[in-house]
């Protein structure tokens, strides 16, 4: 939820940008990893392949009503003017066609479609609910701090800001509730205005493929999630409040996500792993020759990692060209 309410947050203000088009040419290459822990991270290292392990690098060239996005074996080119996008296969040297129109009916199908299973799942009779307990109150903390630290990104001066966001039981300590905590370790750089056309111009594909209505839309849902979700606007007030230290383009960011386990949960934790290996003579030997790891009251959930590793204002016709040779897939 954090995570979409920060792209909204985000993404709204942009509006402002399409009153007055863009005209610069964007030319990027970026490098992204997302790495998983525990059990579901053993999974993706497994059969997750080289991307898995090393991350995925990406170019992105936006000019005028075109962009394309291509990586090491898929691609995309979005063209405004036509109204289509480019699916690209670059092992098979094959690529998909879809316009917005189709695009448009696979949205409206999945509407109907969530329309129809509201109503009879509506339709169906109540299930007598059993005793739930009350409801928690949440709240959400932001800190921003500037380290002193400073080195160059993709040719620009960068500097390092540590930013928290900390989500906890209303009038208790992290440490006692438990929660989550989102932590970026992000470097700004100076404003690039080369790279706000790359918002821009997915921002004009949105209206484009959704409608004007849509961004108006947007804005009542946030206006309502806001009103829903008193923690947000909190959240929204204390970004404002650190507004000067995030001021510039993000160059690169670590972003980590944690479980914070309560006192109760980890207390139950500790229990269970000092009693595992069962009873009697076979489990007293157990636990003497395997002792129970140490309960932790913090794991990592995942960590993202992107960087912008070149930015240029010069973009050739190939970089948002299909590749020669390459067949349609119909």
């Amino acid at each position: 939820m954090t995570r979409s309410w920060m792209k909204c947050a985000i993404a709204l203000p942009v509006v402002a940008l399409l009153c007055s088009p863009l005209s610069a040419d964007v030319q990027t290459r970026e490098k992204t990893l997302v790495k998983f822990e525990g059990m579901l991270g053993r999974m993706v290292g497994l059969f997750g392949g080289k991307a898995a392990k090393e991350g995925i690098v990406a170019t992105s060239a936006v000019k005028g009503d075109r962009k394309s996005t291509m990586s090491d074996s898929t691609g995309q080119i979005i063209d405004l003017n036509e109204e289509k996008i480019y699916d690209v296969d670059l092992k098979k040297k094959e690529y998909k066609v879809t316009t917005f129109e189709e695009m448009r009916q696979r949205m409206r199908e999945a509407k109907e479609k969530a329309e129809k299973d509201a109503k009879e799942q509506a339709g169906k009779e109540e299930q007598p609910k059993e005793k739930q307990e009350p409801t928690k109150e949440w709240e959400l903390d932001f800190d921003a701090k500037e380290t002193g630290q400073k080195k160059q990104i993709a040719g620009y001066d960068a500097r390092q800001v540590i930013m928290t966001v900390t989500l906890r039981e209303k009038g208790k300590p992290l440490e006692e509730s438990g929660g989550v905590v989102m932590t970026s370790d992000t470097w700004f750089g100076p404003e690039i205005p080369a790279l706000k056309e790359l918002i821009a111009f997915d921002m004009r594909y949105y209206k484009k493929l959704y409608g004007e209505e849509s961004m108006m839309l947007a804005a009542e849902q946030m206006a309502m999630v806001m009103a829903m979700y008193p923690m947000l606007k909190q959240a929204n007030d204390r970004l404002k409040q650190e507004g000067t230290k995030l001021n510039g383009t993000t160059l690169a960011s670590v972003t980590t996500f944690e479980a914070v386990k309560s006192k109760a949960q980890l207390a139950e934790q500790q229990a269970s792993q000092e009693n595992s290996g069962g009873g009697g003579l076979g489990g007293m030997l157990a636990r003497r020759i395997k002792k129970p790891e140490e309960a932790k009251a913090r794991a990592t959930i995942f960590t993202a990692h992107h960087e912008f590793q070149e930015v240029g204002t010069s973009v050739d016709a190939a970089s948002l060209a299909l590749p020669a040779g390459f067949k349609e897939k119909r």
